[in-house]
């Protein structure tokens, strides 16, 4: 098929990594991939497996950018795109735009958060072939909205490249003799719930000696507002000397393999990648009862979920962990199995294919 993909992130995220593996796996298929970005896209550097020839860089500045929708039309028609495939909420419209009535290309929407789409998104519809939500939470989400028929609708679950994960190795000093590390991986925002995670670690730092906290994250804000915060609260709770603050994570299964507690403390949540990475590693996690966690995580099976904003039931939790690592142990492995079995990137590049194929019957 002829697929063209299209981007305008400018920071990149889970949905920048669900847009990149796709991509690449579905060219890795045989497919004729196509991809419209920025010219200074952050995608670009991960799009090893697109022909560079097949990258089409347009400002993309919103969804009014009338110039770049005629060029995307030109585009398609010039390469006979059978699916064209959107994945940020700005370009829904635009795209919308670069298809001519008789175009027969097939439009497909992907909604990776909760956020409520704007009233603008309405024109989309009749253009809207279907709307993959990467959780059944943002399905649900979708339909309250009610810009979308119900049938237009289908979950298709986030999926992750197994490869890039493998199962953390077991240390061979005794828990007792070495530091442990509970950390947060993602963007610095407070939605993410940084703030409850540096006030969940004031409770168990005192209770709970050898213990180190870290957050890695970027603060995409203009003036670095999120992370002065976050810094300006480890300082008042004095707890400088037990937190790391990392911006840039080269190696994601590497930050992951040196954790014994991961945590998500996200006070709202569609999906939650970094959760299935750190399972898929054998890491723990703990999370809050986001939308988004609860279709990933059984509790106290698979992971073990904590109240949202209850920064003290979150160090219990976390706490209990720390001081029983056969309870440790029991949720990684049960939950490495999980990934294995629901969250492969292999089941969901087939779901989407098959989606494709289905669309193109019509």
């Amino acid at each position: 098929m002829r697929i063209l993909q299209i981007s305008s992130a400018r920071s990149f995220g889970g949905g920048e990594r669900h847009f990149v593996d796709l991509a690449n796996a579905l060219a890795e298929k045989g497919h004729d991939v196509h991809l419209a970005v920025n010219p200074d896209s952050p995608l670009i550097s991960h799009l090893r497996k697109i022909d560079q020839r097949n990258i089409l860089t347009l400002p993309l500045r919103n969804a009014l950018d009338i110039r770049s929708a005629w060029k995307l039309r030109k585009f398609v028609q010039d390469h006979r795109i059978e699916i064209i495939h959107a994945h940020v909420a700005r370009d829904y419209p635009l795209v919308a735009l670069a298809i001519d009535r008789s175009s027969p290309a097939q439009l497909v929407l992907t909604r990776h958060v909760l956020f409520p789409l704007s009233n603008v998104h309405r024109l989309t519809r009749r253009r809207v072939t279907r709307v993959i939500a990467v959780s059944q939470a943002v399905a649900d989400n979708l339909r309250v909205q009610n810009i979308f028929r119900a049938e237009q609708i289908a979950v298709i679950r986030h999926g992750i490249d197994l490869s890039r994960f493998p199962p953390r190795a077991e240390s061979a000093s005794p828990a007792s003799d070495r530091t442990l590390r509970v950390g947060m991986l993602g963007e610095l925002s407070p939605v993410k719930g940084q703030e409850d995670f540096v006030r969940a670690a004031a409770i168990i730092a005192p209770q709970t000696d050898g213990v180190k906290f870290v957050i890695a994250g970027r603060d995409n804000s203009a003036d670095g507002r999120h992370r002065r915060a976050i810094e300006a609260l480890v300082n008042e709770l004095a707890l400088t000397d037990r937190f790391d603050l990392l911006d840039q994570i080269d190696d994601v299964s590497q930050f992951f393999s040196e954790l014994d507690v991961f945590v998500s403390g996200a006070r709202s949540e569609a999906f939650g990648l970094a959760m299935v990475e750190a399972m898929a590693c054998g890491v723990p996690v703990v999370a809050t009862m986001t939308a988004g966690a609860r279709e990933i995580i059984e509790d106290n099976q698979t992971g073990r979920l904590a109240p949202l904003h209850d920064a003290a039931e979150m160090a219990r939790i976390i706490g209990e962990l720390l001081t029983d690592p056969g309870q440790r142990e029991s949720l990684a492995a049960n939950a490495r199995r999980e990934v294995n079995e629901k969250f492969s990137l292999e089941r969901m590049v087939n779901e989407t294919e098959q989606l494709y194929r289905d669309i193109s019957r019509r």
